[in-house]
């Protein structure tokens, strides 16, 4: 699991999300509208819509709002225009960020996310100049007893996870996108419910960071998910155990 991913798991499981939930709603109503204006509004046949509303049970996101953001990205009268983005940058010590943007005003959003990055020793960069380093899979994250994190990892290969990653209680599965489903489904039925699934942007390679410059990266980061407009942001950062625990314990 790589530090970022660690850290955004650390977040979910001490309920941080909970003191922004009005903000996670409006964010997982924008992938619901996002995804099925571009398939079926049925989630049955639209796999990224199916996503987006499981996610949105796991935030406790009231049916009625999932139905009405459904209903709006299918309605002639909703005239909004989303606009889908992947922005490329640098953060402290070298890191690359990816930060994925869903919005109505895009000139807002590059504005808000280029001075998050000026003003947290990052740096926007041009298209293509750091996604190389990553590639996308289906990411499952599961919080067991951490004396059969390893045991559950190792039997999810059988299941069809590609490789996994284990840290305490926490195991991250991998495997291709279009697996993603399949394999949510058969570890759900050995009793184990993941905490999180989605496709996401995973590093191929990461660059450990210590002190000063891991806590500005965490920092940044956070910023950069705060934004409105950013639905996800993705890095190949590493942190020690130390500092993130410093940082969790400091926020």
């Amino acid at each position: 699991m790589s530090g970022h991913s660690k850290w955004k798991t650390i977040k979910h499981a001490k309920g941080a999300a909970d003191a922004k939930r009005g903000q996670i709603f409006t964010k997982i109503t924008r992938e619901i509208i996002m995804a099925a204006r571009q398939g079926s509004s049925d989630p049955a046949t639209n796999s990224r819509l199916r996503l987006a509303v499981e996610k949105a049970r796991e935030a406790n996101m009231p049916m009625d709002n999932i139905d009405r953001a459904i209903k709006r990205a299918t309605g002639v009268a909703d005239q909004s225009q989303l606009e889908e983005m992947m922005y490329e940058g640098y953060g402290p010590g070298g890191i690359a960020i990816l930060i994925f943007v869903l919005t109505d005003n895009k000139n807002r959003a590059v504005s808000e996310v280029r001075n998050i990055m000026d003003r947290n020793n990052g740096k926007l960069g041009q298209a293509g100049s750091v996604s190389w380093g990553f590639e996308q899979k289906g990411t499952l994250t599961l919080e067991v007893d951490p004396k059969r994190a390893e045991e559950i990892a190792l039997a999810s290969i059988d299941l069809g996870a590609e490789d996994f990653s284990v840290e305490g209680s926490f195991v991250e599965l991998r495997c291709e996108p279009t697996q993603l489903e399949t394999l949510r489904e058969a570890i759900t039925k050995q009793g184990v419910k993941p905490t999180s699934a989605e496709v996401a942007m995973v590093p191929k390679t990461t660059v450990r960071l210590e002190d000063r410059p891991a806590e500005q990266a965490l920092r940044l980061l956070d910023r950069l998910e705060d934004l409105d407009d950013v639905q996800r942001v993705a890095s190949n950062a590493d942190f020690a155990e130390g500092v993130l625990e410093r940082y969790s314990n400091a926020a």
